[in-house]
């Protein structure tokens, strides 16, 4: 069963995710829902938010500990987490599309590397089109979460290398190893810890990763860098200048991440930035 965004409104989104159906946050959605209270009402679950950034469940029946649904074009092991999160981020799959159409335009041998890459859907993406997939999150629970999601889908293959570890020390280590990749894609946090603690935080940290990425970039054949974040002030031309500081002139595009709604309407989601340049 699918994935589907059915209403927003009031702070919420309305989703049914495969068979139940739940509310989660909409923190930007300011607007009123366009669906009657009845229908929000045969949620099974509904995930609030607490003044110190947390949240909890509210369930109304009994939910399997996770369950399939299908979403952006694959198989996706969907688990509700103590964050509210479901395992995935729909609105990303505007990016995995282009994943999709342009990996397969970069010819043989195309290396990429997904950083803050959750559980794997990225990824996926990438390996379907053809690339070699370093996949780096500081969690190992994602990353295992992420082979979940691999088995769920034959069609890719068998071509993703998954990595625990904290970012920053990774790019770094890879840049003595003299490791190159074609592809780099990142979606970091406003704030994060690594495996061993490190923290993260977006405004002071990611003018430097991006900068070493530059050194991680082979930069003899055409390549793609994908940017996108949650962050407050980091708006989609934020990103993009960000992008064309740091890698230079190319093919850049920017926007909202969204979701499109059953009635019609988008729900902004997030802002990403890419940046294709070509050789």
């Amino acid at each position: 069963m699918k994935y589907q965004l059915l209403d927003t409104g009031n702070c919420r989104k309305l989703e049914q995710v495969g068979e139940y159906r739940l509310v989660r946050p909409a923190l930007n959605a300011f607007w009123k829902p366009a669906l009657p209270d009845s229908d929000w009402n045969e949620a099974a679950g509904i995930f609030t938010r607490d003044a110190a950034g947390g949240g909890a469940w509210e369930w109304r029946r009994k939910l399997p500990e996770s369950w399939i649904v299908e979403w952006g074009g694959f198989r996706l092991n969907v688990k509700p987490t103590n964050f509210g999160h479901l395992g995935f981020f729909a609105e990303q799959y505007e990016n995995w599309n282009w994943f999709r159409e342009i990996i397969p335009q970069l010819g043989a041998g195309v290396h990429a590397l997904n950083l803050f890459a959750y559980s794997g859907v990225g990824s996926l993406a990438m390996a379907e089109a053809g690339a070699k997939v370093t996949h780096l999150d500081a969690a190992r629970g994602m990353n295992d979460w992420g082979r979940e999601n691999q088995r769920l889908n034959g069609q890719v293959p068998d071509s993703i290398r998954w990595i625990t570890d904290d970012v920053q020390k990774f790019v770094v280590r890879d840049i003595r190893r003299a490791a190159k990749y074609n592809v780099i894609a990142l979606d970091p946090p406003t704030f994060g810890r690594g495996s061993k603690g490190q923290v993260w935080k977006i405004e002071q940290h990611l003018g430097e990763l991006l900068e070493n990425c530059r050194e991680l970039i082979d930069d003899s054949r055409t390549f793609l860098i994908v940017l996108s974040c949650h962050s407050p002030g980091y708006s989609p031309l934020v990103l993009e200048r960000m992008l064309l500081d740091v890698f230079g002139g190319g093919e850049a595009v920017s926007g909202e991440m969204t979701i499109p709604e059953a009635a019609g309407k988008i729900l902004p989601a997030g802002n990403f930035a890419r940046l294709l340049i070509r050789k």
